[in-house]
Order: C-alpha cells, then sequence, then structure tokens
C-alpha cells in the first residue's frame, strides 16, 4: 500500500499496490502494522457495505463524538463516489477546512478518515456500492451530523444532488452544534 498524507493532517488517501500477472492481481488492501507504521487506527470495530441504486445519492455529513469517535477507511467497490471530509478538530491548522476525492471501482484507492472529521459522499454514478470499516461500533446516541451545503464550509458538490434522507437534510448549522469534549478534554463539535 502507498499511504499518501493530505494537505488535513491524519488523512490519508491509499493506494493499493497491484502484483499482477497473467491471472490478474493481487493487491493487499488493509495490514494492521502497515496502518500502525502510519501512526493510522490499526483497530476495525466494523465493516459495512452501502449500496446506492442512483446517481446523484448524498450520505453525510456524519461523524461520531468520544467515547465513540471513529477512523473510517473507504473504498469504492462499484460505481463511482466523490467523498468529502472535513477537519472538525478546533485545536487542528486546518479546521474546518475540507477535501474531496473521487474514489471509483477502478481505481484501488482507500480514503483514511481520521477521528473528529466529518465525512460524506455523493454517488456519481448508478448502482455504487462502498465498503468501509470503522475502528468503533455505531452508537446513534453518538452520532453527529452537519448540513452538505454549510456555509461554514463551502463544499462544491460535482453533480445535482437528487437523493438525501430527510435526516441528513435537516443537521443544523455548524455554528450551533454544542462543543463536546474529546477523549483528552479537548473541544470538539
Amino acid at each position: 500500500m502507498i499511504f499518501i498524507e493530505t494537505p488535513l493532517k491524519g488523512a490519508y488517501l491509499i493506494r493499493l499496490e497491484k502484483k499482477e500477472d497473467p491471472r490478474g492481481f493481487n493487491a493487499r488492501a488493509w495490514c494492521a502494522e502497515e496502518f500502525a507504521a502510519h501512526g493510522l487506527m490499526t483497530r476495525v470495530a466494523q465493516t459495512n457495505i452501502i449500496f446506492n441504486p442512483r446517481k446523484g445519492t448524498l450520505r453525510g455529513m456524519h461523524y461520531q463524538v468520544p467515547p465513540f469517535a471513529e477512523c473510517k477507511v473507504f473504498r469504492c467497490t462499484r460505481g463511482a463516489m466523490y467523498d468529502a471530509i472535513v477537519d472538525l478538530r478546533p485545536e487542528s491548522p486546518t479546521y474546518r477546512q475540507w477535501l474531496s476525492f473521487e474514489l471509483t471501482a477502478s481505481r484501488y484507492e482507500l480514503l483514511y478518515v481520521p477521528e473528529r472529521f466529518g465525512q460524506g459522499f455523493l454517488t456519481l454514478e448508478d448502482d455504487t456500492e462502498v465498503m468501509y470499516q470503522v475502528s468503533q461500533v455505531y452508537s446513534p446516541s453518538h452520532g453527529r451530523g452537519m448540513r452538505y451545503d454549510d456555509r461554514a464550509f463551502g463544499i462544491r458538490w460535482p453533480i445535482e444532488i437528487s437523493t438525501i434522507s430527510d435526516q441528513d437534510r435537516a443537521w443544523p448549522p455548524f455554528e450551533i452544534v454544542e462543543p463536546v469534549a474529546d477523549e483528552v478534554g479537548r473541544t470538539s463539535r
């Protein structure tokens, strides 16, 4: 695996290294030792699959607060998606900055999203499927979100959003979300 750190500290784009021969290829998509060598989470509590039948489906922007804050590793296994992440760590020099990545089934890339980052994606093709691993079990009472179109971030989505849940459409503006302390007492939203 090739780990490429993004401008948002702690977030990585990970390219799979394919070992090819006449049969096809083999590529490692997870290795606790390699993740640990980069200071990334090595605990996987859940692996989930999301299927989206329609292009233009938006899921997010989501995160969980401590003690269930989670790291996530995303891979598009069918179709294509536009994945956006936002640094929500007030102590970070990139606080409230966002980045986006186009993940496709054919590129064999992973997106590593650290704890205390918001994350969401928009499908770019019909029948897009996503597999992702998380470092914590899902806890509905610790789940939070922010609007996909919140002016505090200014995320630019590449195509029209045609499908979005009522919950994701109704998240409050980021400025009015109450701060939450992280594991060591720092303030987080």
